[in-house]
């Protein structure tokens, strides 16, 4: 991916052929909710490093290229190298700049990129009198009306993210409200069914509003919905995808079981005994239907390991969970997306252009990077 914008409805598909991008439109929006944990650098070096995040093709495609004239080939660079990310609501407007790192031979993290330019503002566009923080390398500023404080006596490290680092008095309300709103973005990928899954096992239960990633809370999380979240739709959800089942969950001094009724059983099974298509069904019911919903959900494949005859409960409880959730749901799967598009979902669909990423129909004029 060169420069991607995704227009993001209340329930949006990207989907697209293999290897157009779809793992790594997930990625992103993960990575930039990183930011709110100041855990972007670490995520970026576990994704391979500075260099596996950047743009792997020329800087710039002539026409010839593009329609294979002429073989594909490296061109002299103008522009810094950089790893950009950024979001749009209603309400703010933010956008994060990584670079290549100083070298310091003192130093073992030298393949660490830096943050070099961090901006939150309003409105379209970047304009000054739209900012309401920004952050060139280590200094910091605020404006309130027409004046602008400057935080330049505040040190911040080159892999500390300004969201995190500024706070106080002076701090813009508004950043603490962008890093409550990172920091409750939730993203779930290919959760663990494997015979050592977490979920599959007893598990110390208290009161949970968010199935965890690996689902390790699976147990607890199904109890709350129950307790006060809508158990009435997780119950239909579940005889819709296997009739007749029920999910049953017990406990004895703090540690909970979830167990699953099947129609014929003499028993419930429990969670080791379940299938992965069973387990991982329930455990998106259980991250779709949180009594605390998400400001954004992403799932990324969440077909993996289903049978295609749970795909239309799965798209009925995506419906429901964007209610009250933006929702972003990636997928290659030809059911699902069908039977969410037909429930108005709105379509992004990647397509590649001599190994560039792009979206059909976009429109890149409605986003505006700030300029280092």
């Amino acid at each position: 991916m060169r420069d991607i914008i995704l227009p993001l409805g209340p329930l949006s598909v990207v989907t697209g052929a293999g290897g157009t991008g779809k793992s790594s439109i997930y990625k992103a929006l993960r990575l930039l909710a990183d930011v709110a944990d100041d855990r972007i650098i670490e995520s970026i070096a576990q994704e391979g490093g500075f260099d596996s995040v950047l743009w792997a093709g020329p800087e710039s495609i002539s026409k010839a290229m593009r329609d294979g004239s002429v073989p594909i080939q490296g061109t002299v660079r103008r522009d810094r190298v950089a790893l950009k990310l950024g979001f749009a609501d209603e309400d703010i407007a933010y956008a994060i700049e990584l670079g290549l790192p100083g070298q310091d031979s003192t130093s073992l993290f030298n393949r660490d990129p830096e943050i070099k330019r961090e901006t939150l503002w309003t409105g379209l566009k970047p304009t000054p009198s739209k900012i309401i923080a920004d952050r060139h390398g280590p200094r910091m500023a605020a404006k309130r009306g027409a004046k602008t404080a400057n935080h330049s006596a505040i040190s911040v490290a080159s892999h500390q993210s300004m969201i995190r680092e500024f706070v106080g008095a002076h701090a813009p309300w508004e950043v603490s409200v962008l890093r409550q709103k990172l920091s409750a973005w939730r993203f779930y990928d290919h959760m663990r069914t494997d015979t050592s899954a977490p979920s599959r096992g007893a598990q110390i239960g208290t009161r949970t509003v968010a199935l965890s990633v690996d689902g390790g809370n699976i147990a607890a999380a199904i109890q709350t919905i129950y307790e006060i979240g809508d158990g009435s739709v997780l119950d239909a959800a579940i005889d819709t995808a296997f009739p007749g089942a029920r999910l049953k969950v017990t406990g004895a001094d703090g540690v909970f079981r979830l167990s699953m009724q099947q129609r014929g059983m003499l028993r419930p099974l429990n969670a080791a005994e379940l299938s992965d298509g069973t387990l991982r069904f329930i455990m998106l019911a259980a991250a779709l239907l949180s009594p605390r919903p998400a400001p954004l959900l992403v799932l990324n494949e969440p077909e993996s390991s289903l049978h295609s005859s749970t795909l239309p409960a799965l798209a009925s409880l995506i419906v429901t969970a964007s209610q009250d959730s933006q929702l972003v749901v990636v997928s290659h799967n030809r059911l699902l997306v069908t039977s969410l598009l037909d429930s108005d979902a709105e379509l992004i669909e990647l397509y590649k252009d001599a190994g560039e990423t792009f979206v059909q129909g976009d429109d890149l004029s409605r986003w505006h990077w700030p300029k280092r």
